[in-house]
């Protein structure tokens, strides 16, 4: 009997001695949990039990927080991205603004009709310069937005990339430029949207007539069940273009030569083309950088 009632205590003890270090463990888990809610931690959430569920509890609350900082991770870098395009932007608008300004004041002082024409044409430039970096920021903006969803369709290539190179036409013509054009008779349709493949060819032909000579070369052709379109020009000073960073925001191979661009064309460019199932890269090969987009396509009417 006495047997009996020692082995019962026993037990007992033992019960108290588990759930206090159980109410220890839990009053450790909360003390852990308070410092983790007032400071910017990586520290994990550790106990000396690990059973009883308390083990299950700190896995999972481990990998809550792990999202949580993964989520506020993402949410600084998008904050320091924004910032960083405000700040570039701010500086970049800031000559063609002064310039207009310094333009409006010489046409108020000057009485000439021929030089009165010549400010107008410049400030008309320069205001031309400030609404495409104003345009460039927006669709920056909005393809950064993850809930931004782009609306694809049936798209014929050889058709968009004919009318975009026909837009500059008149550019062309007025800088003495005779760029090489090849596009397949084949066509070839892709996944995409009809103003996003524009502007997509549009910021790869301007990158190309901001930073190289005025020679270009515009190629469409299939190959391995892709459609290629490749862009190329030559370049003054190949040495100075860093290919792993012309797809980055703000990179500008010759600030001097790109005074009028935010640097933003070739990024804007990386995002439509994955944002159409395709995939861009760049290259250089002595003097001639290229850029080559590739979509998968189907052929027919």
């Amino acid at each position: 009997m006495y047997i009996v009632l020692g082995i019962l205590c026993f037990i007992i003890i033992l019960q108290a001695m588990a759930l206090w270090k159980y109410q220890r463990q839990v009053k450790d888990i909360c003390r852990q949990l308070a410092f983790l809610m007032k400071n910017d931690s990586n520290m994990l959430v550790t106990g000396e039990i690990k059973v009883g569920g308390i083990g299950k509890l700190m896995d999972i609350l481990n990998t809550f927080l792990a999202m949580r900082r993964a989520e506020r991770k993402k949410y600084l870098e998008k904050e320091r991205v924004i910032a960083d395009t405000y700040t570039n932007l701010s500086h970049d608008i800031r000559t063609p603004l002064t310039s207009l300004d310094g333009y409006f004041q010489l046409l108020e002082t000057c009485e000439d009709p021929g030089e009165q024409k010549r400010y107008l044409g410049i400030i008309q430039e320069r205001i031309q310069s400030l609404k495409a970096m104003l345009e460039e920021l927006f669709m920056f903006t909005k393809l950064k937005n993850e809930s931004y969803q782009m609306e694809l369709s049936r798209c014929c290539l050889n058709r968009i990339l004919k009318e975009t190179v026909f837009s500059y036409y008149d550019e062309w013509l007025k800088w003495g430029i005779e760029p090489e054009i090849r596009i397949a008779d084949t066509p070839f349709y892709i996944e995409g949207n009809d103003q996003g493949l524009k502007r997509l060819i549009q910021n790869v032909i301007k990158n190309g007539l901001d930073h190289g000579e005025q020679q270009i070369r515009i190629e469409l052709f299939g190959k391995e069940e892709q459609a290629v379109l490749k862009i190329s020009n030559q370049t003054r000073n190949p040495e100075e273009i860093d290919v792993s960073q012309v797809f980055e925001r703000f990179y500008k191979a010759d600030p001097a030569r790109s005074r009028n661009s935010t640097g933003l064309g070739l990024s804007i460019a990386k995002e439509l083309a994955v944002r159409m199932g395709g995939t861009i890269r760049a290259g250089l090969v002595g003097k001639e950088f290229y850029v080559e987009i590739k979509f998968p396509f189907e052929m027919g009417r």
